[in-house]
């Protein structure tokens, strides 16, 4: 086969070379950081019956790949800590959820609330609290509350319906549904935390909220965003 004597194809074919193998060790050090914070979670809170356990860890190579790809590819404004796989980003002084007005929360709600939309919950326990990604199955608009699906049900202001026990399994645990805004959603990707002290150290994201974030319009937070199940 003729090959081409142009020496600007062979120094095309050098540079994507070059950018296929940076791009491929970017993945492999999410991998391995995924790998290992995802694996000490199940070691810590992974299920008790052992046919749950296996299939978590079986599938475990699949999303991590599947997670690591999203960081790589780079699609959210924000800075990617490639040896934490995480995101960083300058952070508040003050949880920005604390700004949050019910009546413009209702307002949102009543208008974009749908299925699959992700949306953000204030998480607060004791003195401290944080911002945490998850995503809306079921909507009641006869009654304006909705059902997320690790946090449960909420009405359109933002009140939870139940007590947040019933979710978490913590009794001393407040939760509050709010209207995303960029300041909001930064803040819950980059797994920014408080207490009356201030700025506290970030918390990590489990895969599902970094899959979650795949999801997010950050072009303009006031339409829904879409949910694809790729």
């Amino acid at each position: 086969m003729a090959h081409s004597s142009d020496p600007a194809s062979h120094q095309s074919d050098f540079f994507n070379a070059v950018e296929s193998d940076t791009s491929q060790r970017i993945i492999a050090e999410l991998c391995n950081a995924l790998y290992e914070r995802e694996l000490a979670l199940i070691a810590q809170q992974g299920p008790n019956q052992t046919s749950l356990l296996r299939r978590r860890i079986a599938g475990l190579s699949h999303h991590v790949r599947r997670t690591a790809r999203f960081l790589a590819a780079k699609a959210v404004p924000l800075e990617l800590d490639e040896h934490n796989a995480s995101w960083q980003a300058r952070q508040a002084a003050k949880n920005p959820a604390r700004s949050n007005d019910t009546g413009k929360t209702n307002a949102w709600f009543a208008e974009h609330a749908k299925v699959g939309l992700v949306v953000p919950v204030w998480v607060q326990e004791f003195d401290n609290e944080h911002l945490e990604l998850d995503s809306i199955d079921h909507v009641q608009p006869e009654n304006q509350t909705l059902h997320v699906n690790k946090f449960g049900w909420f009405d359109f202001s933002g009140t939870p319906v139940e007590s947040p026990a019933r979710y978490t399994d913590r009794e001393h645990i407040t939760l509050s549904l709010v209207k995303p805004s960029k300041a909001v959603m930064t803040a819950a990707c980059c797994g920014h935390t408080w207490n009356h002290k201030g700025r506290t150290s970030p918390r990590t994201l489990t895969l599902r909220e970094i899959l979650l974030v795949s999801t997010l319009n950050w072009r303009k937070f006031s339409e829904p965003q879409r949910f694809d199940n790729k």
